[in-house]
């Protein structure tokens, strides 16, 4: 398992030369003027994790299968997108799908570019995508709610209860303040997450900004990292021009000599994916062997049976024990035998929590 991240912004903000850098492929057109993507363009691609090669060293692994996530891009959205303006609600259906958004937002001045309203101002655009998708949400929920007060005639609880979950979200939405998952139950949650709202979906605000601006940002991305601080979202700073040219490069060794030369410590890639791990609470473990060494993303706080489940079904219906390495004890005693030997490799049961850089084989009887 990944996750799919959809890449959204206002037209010609960079968000599909952003996904060609990303995914390092010319699937999407980058042109400059509005819906230049219309069907959504998908890329899959491997999560960076250096660990992946060490391990392998180390079980003198065949094969290394690292952890991918999906990128989706999604063409601009313009104001009046949730009454259809733009294909927007196409556009729309399309971000419900997604697990993450990452909003990619201009903040750099190019007089070549256009802008759909001719200013560059990120917070007056980050607020019409906001408003577009507050509306749709409330367009939907209403619907729902309409088709729950038909059946709540007969007066059942739970969904009279289920309306005014949704009467308080479209309260939320009206008002225009931010949803979290943690303002419900455990129980509610798993209504609301039946409704697919696109404004509680995890939010990570991308600044592209000018060449010069890529180290430390500039006045109009640290107005967007104010802003989502204040809505408990991240920011990254990207330039999409830069990470095009990277792209381009074949050669690794070249990629990571041109990083250094603009004074960065890693790529967009890396930057986004972690802090959209980071957004879904997301953590991998490890197998090791022979065969292969493999990446599996899992949910924070997730138990060794469901973890095990992540490789078959099986493993987590006849789960009996998993043997355990830390990463860090796994590299010191240089692999299993050395861990066992150590005493370093322990017998977890169904109820250990699987940490992050776990390596682990699991035992189990079906």
């Amino acid at each position: 398992m990944g996750f799919k991240c959809g890449i959204i912004g206002l037209p010609n903000v960079g968000k599909s030369t952003l996904f060609n850098a990303l995914t390092e492929s010319n699937k999407a057109e980058a042109a400059n003027y509005p819906f230049a993507t219309i069907e959504p363009n998908v890329g899959r691609v491997a999560v960076p994790d250096d660990r992946l090669d060490v391990l392998g060293k180390i079980g003198k692994s065949e094969k290394i299968i690292p952890s991918y996530m999906d990128f989706v891009d999604i063409a601009g959205l313009v104001k009046g997108a949730s009454q259809g303006e733009g294909l927007g609600n196409k556009f729309l259906g399309h971000i419900r799908e997604v697990d993450a958004i990452a909003h990619v937002v201009r903040c750099f001045n190019d007089e070549n570019i256009t802008h759909v309203s001719n200013t560059i101002d990120p917070l007056n655009d980050i607020e019409t995508i906001n408003t577009e998708l507050q509306l749709a949400d409330i367009e939907t929920l209403e619907t729902k709610k309409n088709s729950l007060e038909k059946k709540s005639k007969q007066g059942d609880k739970e969904i009279l209860n289920q309306i005014s979950i949704i009467e308080k979200i479209i309260e939320n939405l009206n008002d225009f303040n931010s949803l979290q998952n943690n303002d419900f139950t455990e129980e509610e949650n798993e209504f609301v997450k039946s409704l697919n709202i696109i404004a509680i979906k995890p939010m990570l605000y991308i600044c592209n900004v000018d060449e010069e601006s890529v180290q430390n940002g500039n006045e109009m991305s640290k107005r967007v990292s104010e802003y989502a601080h204040k809505k408990n979202h991240n920011t990254v700073i990207v330039s999409a021009s830069i990470e095009s040219q990277i792209a381009e490069l074949e050669d690794n060794d070249e990629k990571l000599e041109m990083i250094k030369e603009m004074g960065l410590s890693e790529t967009t890639l890396s930057k986004v994916i972690k802090s959209g791990y980071n957004l879904l609470n997301l953590i991998n473990y490890f197998t090791c062997g022979p065969k292969e060494t493999r990446s599996w993303t899992i949910d924070k706080n997730t138990l060794a049976p469901q973890a095990a489940g992540k490789i078959h079904t099986d493993f987590e219906k006849g789960f009996i024990r998993a043997e355990t390495i830390a990463y860090q004890d796994f590299i010191e005693f240089n692999g299993e035998s050395g861990c066992r030997d150590a005493g370093k490799l322990r017998q977890e049961g169904k109820d250990y929590v699987v940490k992050n850089g776990d390596v682990m084989h699991f035992l189990f009887n079906v």
